[in-house]
């Protein structure tokens, strides 16, 4: 699935114009898990401003989970689980490219695959289907244009279909009982 970006601006005059039209830079088609794709759409900071002030923020991201008042919008695609059950697939090679692709997030998965962040994430799915899966077996499948907001709960991805799933995330920073000011 190819993404298109496109990013306005203000120009000198103050009047919105095109600054980027084209692929999402920050894509990453895994080598070692056949069909997952990683795409970071775009980033703020917690001082993000406007207006834009022409410069990409997303090459700057040394983590995929924001910090609070940080957000991060992610567009993935999950290949089917049968790829990790493959006797081809290495689980050591695909979690250090994880870690290399997806820093602050790969370090906090599990064996399992399940993960926590401390963000609520707004998501949509924009292609097949994928199931949430919660604590204590808790889950629910999700088809095309259903919407989901997480708030920083234990969860993981399943895409127990034949194809192809590809979900658009916006991860929110948020406070936690642990975040001090």
């Amino acid at each position: 699935m190819h993404i298109r970006r496109v990013v306005t601006e203000h120009g000198s005059q103050g009047v919105a114009r095109f600054a980027e039209d084209g692929a999402v830079p920050r894509t990453d088609i895994f080598r070692t898990v056949p069909g997952l794709v990683s795409r970071m759409v775009w980033s703020t900071s917690a001082s993000t401003a406007v207006p834009f002030n022409g410069t990409d923020p997303t090459p700057l991201v040394t983590s995929f989970v924001p910090e609070p008042g940080e957000t991060r919008f992610l567009v993935l695609t999950f290949p089917p689980d049968s790829v990790f059950m493959s006797p081809d697939f290495d689980g050591p090679a695909a979690m250090a490219e994880n870690l290399a692709v997806s820093p602050g997030l790969a370090e906090r998965f599990e064996p399992d695959g399940k993960h926590q962040t401390p963000t609520v994430d707004y998501g949509i799915v924009l292609d097949g289907e994928i199931w949430m899966e919660l604590d204590n077996g808790n889950e629910t499948r999700l088809v095309q244009f259903d919407a989901f907001v997480q708030n920083g709960t234990r969860h993981a991805w399943r895409n127990k279909s034949d194809r192809p799933a590809t979900i658009a995330v916006v991860l929110v920073g948020a406070r936690t009982p642990d975040t001090t000011d």
